[in-house]
């Protein structure tokens, strides 16, 4: 048991507490201060140890307004919650929650570097935690609510050493359980690592949901590593859990001692039983034949549901006339037993006997793959193509090559994992056969993109002389389309020539279960799930990886939380299936190509010495814009005499190192000092002047009527002059207003030019 909480006053808001409380591991500090608003208790804190490092979390001393709030600190990074929930219910049939996670540059002590100096939209690193936040807290809110929910995570201050995410997550946690807003939590979050062989508290997200202090279940869990062991993970979650404990028992009994009472609520109510109970005899067996008939696809069984679906409508009017003006009423109903009936053919066999075989909606059983087949170099100009079909999901998966400087910039305020390798998920409308604005990368895509690059990130090659662009747009979806980037992805690869470590493959797992505790908890994992087995079930589990270990995962759960043994065996069930899946894509290409294609990029290391380094570069850089604007080339300085060049293919990298030759064997033209008298040759006569070139390497400039004699002249032939003739001149640089080259000859017929004729100085 937790000892007794500790109240102390403080004097002048300083606050003394003994070192040695603050130190205790599992110690709760419960300290007061006086608010600024009278002499009601306004701040208090919690604080314990995690992984040890000590973790703070307080609450009533900013946005107090707020439903609920609370500030997590760690070290010297400390993240702002605030939770806050409308009185009135929405008229929406799901939770209205809305997630923001912020990073101001203030945070950092920096100022933003664009045009405004001030946070604009949210970053795709913002986006994804607010994803994980939001994925980490939505299925404890109770069933039935539906009021307008907005939680806000403000990032207040970073020290770099300490993860803010984590921190939102138990922050959002304590707010939410601090408020009056109803909520099952609370939730505790952690990141474990694997570092020099030891688990530390580090990488892979764990959140876990306690109902009793002995009883685990895991709610969502998100990470990657570079081909973590199976063993070693199962390993990684215990002793997250062992962690989370902490975390969890703190917050309970913080929530005990400060949180408020929760507010009385209008759930929504459940379809009258009668309701439910004839559409149940109404469509018992002809539903039970739609979703049991292997031959139906995506859409033949959605249109059939569909039209069951309208005939039932028309008849539950007829039953019951008063419903026939809000019809709408019977939709949901009719959808509910739906997903009833669903649930009940897959655990319809005794929940006991796991190794019963059971055939899903479309023929297969739990473990059993959909249909795969791949294809390679699908377009041969293209560095790399893929096409991956898993039963009616396709995606067409393109690698790009290009040089170093295309890799992404990092950011220094998010921290986007940036560098050589960048993978771009898309996700069109008529990939599920809709219509809607296309153009703008959406928060689902960002995610999925995000969770594909990193199943293939840890199989790159540590260096690399390219940066790699791998695009992933999804052609049919039924189900599990970014895995399937996974797979095609790691095919399009290795099409390219990339030197990957191992091919990499992902598969979906869902999960189908009945009962709320540990003892009465059965349930069906599914392997390689559907559309329809996603949204009816009760877990979205992905994984990806090598044969030798797992590289990405992430597990979604609409439970409130799953037991631990159950996640132990759906990573067992997805290797069998991850190595199944890698032996079909080894039978197209088993290693990367070996012979490159004509279109694949070529760079070289080209070598100039100090002496010429003004030619090769040029005046102003003109040999290099040239360079590039004539041939594509880019050239990179490494260092004073070397330089790399990159060309998309062989041919523009020849012409490009011909015109580097020429530039460096060109005899440079001389620069022209203001001032100075040159003798030239007339090489075109004009109605304006001549033309007169003063130097070989020079083109020819123009010295115009007015500035050939002292006399006023109306053309050239009045002095006799003519194409051949050499002339002398004074060069006076260029016209800074109309950027023309000036000369002059009248200058030196002057009695002041003529005394200085002596010194003349020929070009």
């Amino acid at each position: 048991m937790a000892a007794p909480l500790k109240q102390t006053w403080t004097v002048k808001n300083h606050l003394f507490l003994m070192q040695k409380h603050l130190k205790r591991i599992g110690q709760l500090c419960h300290e007061v201060q006086k608010s600024s608003w009278g002499n009601e208790e306004s701040v208090r804190n919690v604080k314990f140890d995690v992984g040890n490092r000590p973790i703070e979390i307080s609450t009533g001393q900013f946005a107090r307004f707020a439903d609920g709030s609370a500030v997590a600190k760690q070290g010297d990074t400390s993240v702002l919650v605030t939770a806050v929930c409308k009185t009135k219910s929405s008229p929406a049939s799901f939770l209205p929650l809305t997630v923001d996670y912020r990073q101001k540059a203030a945070s950092a002590g920096r100022i933003p570097t664009n045009f405004l100096r001030r946070e604009l939209g949210a970053s795709d690193k913002e986006i994804l935690t607010s994803r994980l936040i939001d994925r980490s807290l939505r299925p404890l809110f109770p069933a039935g609510f539906n009021y307008e929910t907005q939680i806000i995570c403000n990032l207040m201050a970073v020290d770099g050493d300490h993860d803010p995410e984590v921190l939102s997550i138990n922050a959002a946690s304590a707010a939410l359980a601090l408020s009056d807003i109803p909520f099952n939590g609370p939730v505790g979050a952690v990141r474990i690592g694997y570092v020099d062989h030891e688990i530390v508290i580090n990488h892979i997200y764990i959140i876990l949901l306690f109902d009793q202090p002995l009883q685990p279940w895991l709610l969502m869990m998100e990470g990657h590593a570079d081909n973590f062991g199976h063993d070693l993970f199962k390993e990684a979650i215990k002793t997250g859990v062992k962690e989370i404990d902490t975390i969890i028992i703190k917050l309970k009994e913080l929530r005990e001692s400060l949180g408020k009472p929760k507010r009385d609520v209008e759930y929504k109510l459940a379809p009258p039983e009668e309701i439910f109970t004839t559409i149940e005899r109404l469509t018992n067996t002809e539903l039970t034949a739609i979703l049991q008939d292997a031959s139906h696809d995506k859409f033949s069984r959605d249109n059939a549901v569909r039209d069951l679906k309208s005939s039932t409508i028309k008849q539950l009017i007829v039953l019951f006339p008063d419903k026939e003006k809000d019809k709408e009423l019977l939709y949901e109903p009719y959808d509910l037993y739906v997903k009833k009936l669903f649930r009940k053919l897959i655990l319809q066999t005794d929940l006991h006997l796991y190794n019963i075989k059971y055939l899903g909606c479309d023929g297969r059983s739990l473990t059993q793959l959909r249909p795969i087949s791949c294809d390679i170099n699908m377009f041969s100009p293209l560095h790399g193509s893929a096409l991956f079909q898993r039963g009616q999901t396709q995606v067409m998966c393109t690698v790009t090559l290009d040089s170093l400087d295309s890799a992404a910039k990092v950011d220094t305020m998010s921290q986007i994992i940036g560098g050589i390798f960048m993978l771009h998920y898309e996700f069109p409308p008529y990939a599920t056969n809709e219509i809607s604005k296309a153009g703008l990368t959406s928060r689902r895509e960002l995610g999925h993109g995000a969770l594909a690059e990193k199943g293939l990130r840890s199989i790159i090659p540590d260096t690399y002389p390219f940066t790699i662009r791998l695009t992933s747009e999804v052609l049919e979806s039924n189900g599990s389309s970014s895995m399937a980037s996974i797979c095609g992805g790691s095919l399009a690869l290795m099409d390219a020539g990339v030197p990957v470590k191992q091919a990499a493959a992902g598969v979906a797992l869902g999960l189908v279960s009945s009962g709320n505790t540990e003892e009465d908890f059965k349930y069906k994992i599914l392997t390689d799930i559907l559309g329809i087995e996603d949204y009816m079930g009760d877990m979205d589990f992905k994984i990806a990886g090598t044969r030798t270990g797992i590289t990405a995962l992430q597990a979604d759960v609409k439970l409130p939380g799953i037991p631990i043994n159950v996640v132990m065996e759906a990573i067992e069930q997805s290797t069998d299936a991850k190595n199944e899946i890698l032996d079909i894509m080894d039978n197209k290409i088993s290693e990367p190509r070996k012979e490159q294609k004509k279109s694949f990029p070529v760079i070289e290391t080209y070598t100039v010495s100090l002496t010429k380094r003004s030619k090769f570069i040029g005046v102003g850089g003109l040999n290099l814009k040239k360079l590039t604007s004539e041939t594509g080339v880019r050239v990179t300085s490494i260092d004073e005499t070397n330089f790399q060049l990159f060309a998309h293919n062989q041919q523009s990298m020849n012409e490009a190192k011909e015109m580097i030759e020429q530039f460096l064997t060109e005899e440079r033209a001389p620069e022209l000092e203001y001032g100075a008298i040159y003798t030239g040759k007339i090489t075109e006569i004009k109605n304006y002047g001549v033309m007169v070139q003063l130097h070989p390497k020079l083109e020819p400039m123009l010295l115009h009527n007015m500035q050939l004699d002292i006399r006023k002249i109306d053309h050239p032939s009045a002095l006799g002059l003519k194409v051949g003739d050499e002339i002398q001149v004074k060069y006076f640089a260029r016209d800074p207003h109309s950027g023309q080259i000036r000369l002059s000859r009248k200058v030196l017929q002057s009695p002041l030019a003529k005394a200085s004729f002596l010194n003349v100085k020929k070009g």
